[in-house]
């Protein structure tokens, strides 16, 4: 399977503090990644530096996506070239309802203009699978959202824009029961619909129960020291990370 995201060697940090040391991962086109780790990994920062967060410095390394070097390409043109993030906290953006700012994007993402009414019509498609009541979409953006709902709609963003490549920075926290299930209805329904790659971050195995997993590796210290299958999900949810620690440090 052709190679859609290629990390090299990445070594990137925050001012003068590195946080990542090296980092290697390869995912193929419609595969299904899992980081795991535990606190203070660098789970987190891997996923903002693939993304172009320009609060952290690449040291070191490449980053390519879809055959083409972005390691210096801003976050807008990473995201028009088709890769995504849900946040683990969504911020509030008043003043732009979410139904405006989601057509936004798809224009800008597509180069195409939407007719409203085409438009209205998906997007209410979609808020059904999320149980989304479609009073949402002329709401400021995730202002007055409950965790849940916040989460809920970076999942119709994600289902909206149809990306090559999404992150999912543990979309599922915070979250009760009912609401992972919805969330990870919507992950099960992208994954369906769009075909697109996920590298998901989490510390729960209900998000990924729809979900067949390709590879799932395990950060710490800010590298990737140990990787697997979905079998290896199941021994961290079991054991934890400590044998793998250990291993590390010998």
């Amino acid at each position: 399977m052709a190679s859609l995201l290629e990390v090299k060697d990445l070594a990137a940090g925050v001012e003068d503090k590195e946080i990542l040391h090296g980092v290697n991962l390869s995912i193929g086109e419609g595969e299904v990644h899992v980081i795991l780790g535990p606190n203070g990994s660098g789970k987190s920062t891997l996923s903002s530096v693939i993304m172009g967060d320009p609060r952290y410095t690449v040291n070191r390394g490449q980053i390519w996506f879809d055959g083409e070097k972005i390691t210096d390409l801003t976050t807008d043109k990473r995201a028009l070239k088709g890769m995504f993030i849900s946040f683990q906290s969504p911020v509030e953006v008043p003043g732009i309802t979410l139904r405006n700012f989601i057509r936004s994007s798809v224009e800008q993402r597509t180069g195409k203009r939407i007719r409203l009414w085409d438009f209205r019509k998906e997007m209410e498609k979609v808020m059904d699978v999320l149980q989304m009541d479609y009073s949402y979409a002329d709401r400021d953006l995730n202002v007055g959202f409950s965790g849940g709902e916040k989460k809920k709609a970076e999942i119709l963003q994600l289902l909206m824009l149809k990306p090559k490549f999404a992150i999912l920075d543990e979309t599922d926290s915070g979250l009760d029961v009912d609401a992972v299930r919805t969330v990870s209805k919507g992950i099960e329904e992208y994954k369906r619909s769009v075909g697109g790659a996920l590298m998901i971050i989490t510390h729960s195995t209900q998000i990924l129960q729809a979900l067949d997993v390709d590879q799932a590796h395990i950060l710490a210290h800010g590298q990737i020291i140990h990787n697997g299958g979905r079998e290896l999900v199941d021994e961290v949810n079991r054991n934890g990370f400590e044998q793998f620690l250990k291993a590390e440090a010998k």
